[in-house]
């Protein structure tokens, strides 16, 4: 579809401060989804073009972390192995059945993670104890969390980052770090199928992705120098976020006293 100069240089905008916020925390999909839709394209190619430029984002954090050395390549051929399968396979089944079920159920998992995320003493600055080794690790969270990703999507970097903090025993920031990557594999394996099936607006994407890929890179940076007091708030809020804006489209009339 057709948009003027204008109406790409806003949505440029909204892409990099979802990257920014998505480098850190994830959810930046509240920001660049919305604004896809407002332009009057149709959902389905909103969200493959979210994917797309989405895709960019968690390039760009991915390639700062592995090179401040946040994240181990070699130990997560595993995980992104199975995140790729999970996506793809969580892509293809949500093209024949209803997701309704998941949407109903993800405010208060959003909600349970960021009580997590704000009290639990497993996340900090330092790495702890190890739950599950990498492959069971790689078979339940990466295929897991991917499929899920592929299948419905919101929330997908706080599951992954509840999953490394729980079960892998990681530090905040390498949780952040190691996220990123599994989210990159995940968008890529969704954005095969979104191409193939000709779903994505390219202008759209592209001019969204030069802003995600910059925002992306501030927001890993503020990780690396920050830390959890800019990982853990930001997580929770996020979550939360996410939470009320789902209850907020299923049950408008639970805040009719907004009005």
């Amino acid at each position: 579809m057709e948009l003027d100069l204008l109406t790409l240089g806003l949505l440029a905008l909204a892409a990099l401060l979802a990257g920014f916020i998505d480098a850190i925390a994830g959810g930046g999909g509240l920001i660049t989804v919305p604004a896809l839709l407002a332009t009057g394209m149709p959902p389905t190619m909103a969200l493959a073009t979210n994917k797309l430029q989405s895709s960019f984002g968690s390039f760009s954090a991915t390639l700062y972390y592995l090179r401040r050395g946040l994240i181990d390549w070699r130990s997560m051929k595993w995980a992104v192995a199975c995140t790729f399968v999970g996506s793809t396979l969580g892509t293809l089944l949500v093209q024949r059945i209803d997701a309704s079920l998941l949407q109903k159920v993800l405010p208060f998992l959003l909600a349970a993670f960021a009580l997590y995320f704000l009290f639990s003493p497993r996340v900090g600055d330092e790495d702890r104890h190890r739950r599950l080794g990498m492959i069971p690790f790689a078979l339940l969270v990466g295929t897991g969390v991917g499929f899920y990703d592929g299948f419905f999507g919101p929330g997908t970097g706080s599951f992954f980052a509840l999953g490394f903090i729980a079960l892998a025993g990681f530090s905040m920031a390498r949780a952040t770090a190691h996220t990123k990557l599994l989210n990159f594999t995940s968008n890529i394996a969704s954005l095969l199928f979104f191409i193939l099936g000709g779903q994505v607006a390219w202008v759209a994407g592209l001019s969204m992705a030069l802003g995600q890929f910059v925002g992306a890179r501030l927001g890993s940076k503020m990780v690396v120098t920050r830390g959890t007091r800019i990982i853990r708030p930001m997580l929770v809020t996020v979550s939360l976020v996410m939470s009320v804006r789902l209850l907020w489209q299923q049950h408008p009339e639970w805040f009719a006293w907004v009005g």
